[in-house]
């Protein structure tokens, strides 16, 4: 079977873990290049519970790796944003492919970019017009031709995904919508600040980055694009809380019935949206979504209810595993997409806890 060259930069991240991992046991990727400057010299198989092939690549300086990814078919980046905006020109001058797991790429206003990724984002001399927005269930056939994949930020994938198909059908009000999210620690990347150390994290419950974090206009983008833009502008408020587990992101989005519906109406709703799509469950309730369902999977679980009364509340909750559906797996959810081969291939059969 044909097997397509791979490289991952920024290869020691928990992104970037998740990511030669998964590309190790993948059928038609081929893991040719990793980097990372920690373990520059030492192989795979030093750091990570992989054998064979994948085990014996060695990890190489970003700069000389950077450079050897120009000779891959495509080029996975879990590097942060101002690095991703930087090297990402050179490698798709090279004639590479490249699925960005940074946010680097997924704002299309360079102002709103600006302020939650920094100036030096705004300075990649990439053509918009060859990047798509790496949500398979929503924007597929773009990412199929795309030659620079934007993958989504795990929050916006959760909470996207949930709340979508309820304004698609003018069920829910774009107004008004209240997104809080709790997340496991995976979700900050490796800090050593003693903010992030275990004595910090453990027993405690905070939010962070209130009414300032740089998925709630990736939300906010992601929804209006599948809505009717003549309906007004998605106005939603999102908040996210850190909690003392490892990984997994469940989120709670707040809405209000745009028509007269029941919970019923709303499962079916949902159901019929992600009837064919392999890695979205709906659930009778939201009491029925739990983390361990879907930690790590690539799946993401979704359950609704609404109040019994005209124009009621509307509750959704939806979980995925930040580090799969919310990164590394949708990643190669893309890479799959682009390479032409099944969109499930190397993503079936997960279920294993490797940070």
């Amino acid at each position: 079977m044909h097997t397509a060259p791979i490289a991952v930069l920024g290869g020691s991240g928990y992104a970037g873990i998740e990511l030669t991992y998964l590309l190790a046991h993948h059928p038609r990727a081929r893991l040719e290049v990793v980097s990372s400057d920690r373990w520059v010299g030492d192989s795979v198989a030093q750091h990570l519970a992989i054998s064979g092939r994948a085990g014996e690549r060695v990890y190489a300086s970003f700069d000389e790796a950077s450079e050897r990814a120009k000779e891959c078919a495509v080029v996975l980046l879990a590097t942060p944003a101002e690095v991703s905006a930087k090297v990402a020109p050179g490698l798709l001058a090279a004639g590479c492919k490249v699925i960005d797991l940074s946010g680097a790429f997924r704002l299309t206003d360079a102002g709103v970019a600006r302020a939650h990724y920094g100036k030096d984002v705004e300075s990649s001399k990439v053509d918009v017009a060859v990047g798509a927005y790496g949500l398979p269930e929503f924007f597929r056939d773009e990412v199929v031709d795309a030659k620079l994949v934007a993958n989504p930020g795990c929050y916006a994938t959760c909470a996207a995904l949930a709340l979508a198909p309820l304004l698609e059908q003018g069920l829910i009000a774009r107004t008004d919508l209240v997104v809080s999210a709790v997340s496991g620690v995976t979700g900050a990347g490796r800090k050593s600040t003693e903010e992030y150390g275990f004595v910090a994290i453990d027993q405690d419950v905070r939010a962070y980055r209130v009414l300032a974090h740089q998925h709630t206009p990736e939300m906010a983008q992601t929804l209006q694009r599948r809505v009717d833009a003549a309906g007004g502008p998605i106005d939603l408020t999102f908040t996210p809380h850190l909690v003392p587990l490892s990984r997994g992101i469940l989120s709670t989005a707040y809405a209000r019935l745009a028509v007269q519906a029941s919970s019923a109406d709303l499962t079916a709703a949902l159901s019929k949206a992600y009837a064919n799509e392999p890695f979205v469950t709906v659930v009778r309730s939201p009491n029925d979504v739990s983390l361990k369902q879907v930690v790590g999977t690539n799946r993401c679980v979704i359950g609704v209810a609404c109040e019994a009364k005209t124009l009621g509340r509307v509750v959704v909750v939806s979980a995925i595993d930040n580090l799969l559906k919310g990164a590394a797996g949708q990643a190669v959810q893309n890479l799959n997409l682009v390479l032409g081969c099944d969109e499930d291939a190397g993503l079936t059969q997960l279920r294993r806890f490797h940070t």
